[in-house]
């Protein structure tokens, strides 16, 4: 049995499948990163893995303990929701709460914990993302690698079983994205069980020890990284990578 086993995942917009009886297994202190073209369904996976969205058909199994994505039952939603963390593309922090307080709130509220232990925690995982020296700013006072670090330090300091990262990297400007995956890297190297969607290839290649091909809602191929960009087999996974490669070098001619 593996720590993390995802079963029969299916997802509908009307007529539109997004996501077609997905199955994954991901192993404790596992980095799986999921590519593939835009609208394939790889965010939606993630969200429907922490119920931000409900899927038709999907069961999620963390440490042999088995949930009903489909559920309706709050008690069943914050229970899973326990064993998971998403880190957005757009941060989500609380904007009138300073770097300290955000990432307390949810040691407070959800895991129940003392004021002052939950502060000790706090100070630790921003330290940890390089944001020791700014635990008392707020949002608007940090630069956007800045937001995204205390939201990697928030999701990090609730001990999640499996770290759900959506393209932690797009709403970032070029100079910001090194600082977020140095941290990613990190809490990679700490054991953290992450699930990943970015287009970043090189820090893909570099992080993670499997890489999912999302094509049409399906998993089309899923090998580790020198299979997956060394020798792809799956034809619609090399014209992905050859695109990729044409954009980069289309990035890198200069007039």
């Amino acid at each position: 049995m593996s720590f993390i086993e995802i079963r029969g995942l299916s997802k509908k917009y009307g007529n539109n499948t997004v996501l077609d009886n997905v199955d994954l297994n991901i192993e404790k202190g596992e980095v799986v990163a999921i590519i593939g073209p835009s609208g394939t369904g790889k965010s939606t996976l993630l969200r429907c893995l922490n119920l931000l969205e409900k899927p038709e058909k999907g069961e999620l199994s963390v440490e042999g303990k088995k949930y009903d994505l489909t559920t309706k039952s709050s008690k069943k939603i914050l229970e899973l929701r326990q064993h998971t963390e998403m880190v957005f593309q757009q941060f989500n922090l609380f904007k009138n709460r300073n770097a300290l307080d955000n990432v307390t709130e949810g040691l407070r509220i959800v895991k129940k914990i003392p004021k002052d232990t939950a502060e000790k925690i706090a100070r630790k995982e921003l330290d940890k993302v390089g944001m020791g020296n700014r635990l008392y700013h707020y949002p608007k006072h940090l630069s956007g690698g800045q937001q995204q670090r205390v939201a990697i330090a928030r999701a990090l300091a609730l001990k999640p079983q499996l770290l759900l990262m959506d393209e932690p990297t797009s709403a970032l400007d070029p100079e910001l994205v090194g600082e977020v995956l140095l941290t990613i890297k990190r809490a990679a190297k700490e054991g953290n069980t992450i699930l990943l969607v970015t287009h970043e290839m090189d820090f893909v290649r570099s992080v993670a020890d499997r890489i999912i091909f999302l094509e049409n809602g399906k998993i089309v191929a899923d090998g580790k990284p020198e299979e997956i960009f060394e020798n792809p087999e799956n034809e619609r996974l090399k014209l992905f990578l050859r695109n990729i490669n044409m954009l980069r070098s289309a990035d890198d001619y200069v007039i």
